[in-house]
Order: C-alpha cells, then structure tokens, then sequence
C-alpha cells in the first residue's frame, strides 16, 4: 500500500498544475496580437468574400479575436 499524502497537503491531486488567473501581461500581448491579426483577418475575410462570393459565418473582428486567443496561450505555456 502506498502513502498518497507524503509531500503534500494530504488532498488528492494537489501536485497538480493550478489553474491560474491571466496577468496584465497576457492581456498586453492579448492585445497586440489582436491589433496585428485585425489587418490579415481582414484581407482573409475579403478574400473569402470574393472567392465564394457569400459573407463569411464570422466578421474579420471575430476572426482576429479568435486567432489572438489561440496565440497568445501559447506563448506562456510551459
């Protein structure tokens, strides 16, 4: 039989990563982010008008939102 609680506080899965609220940085780089991909969402959203000559289900803002959240997590994982 194996001691669970040996270096912790006794709580199963306390070893674990704790989820951590974002910081004043992540939303700077949130930001920037979303600045440089409002541009290129733009020209995208254009060119899939054109192309299939029907809107887009999302908006170029959407879609920069989008990607800028799915960049930025990146950066600050581990």
């Amino acid at each position: 039989m194996s001691d669970h609680t040996a270096g912790g506080s006794g709580a199963p899965y306390s070893g674990g990563h704790a989820h951590r609220t974002p910081r004043a940085e992540f939303y700077v780089y949130f930001a920037l982010i979303f600045i440089v991909a409002i541009p290129l969402a733009l020209i995208a959203w254009v060119w899939t008008l054109a192309r299939d000559r029907k809107f887009p289900v999302h908006g170029p803002l959407a879609r920069a939102w989008r990607e800028a959240g799915a960049i930025t997590p990146a950066i600050f994982r581990p």
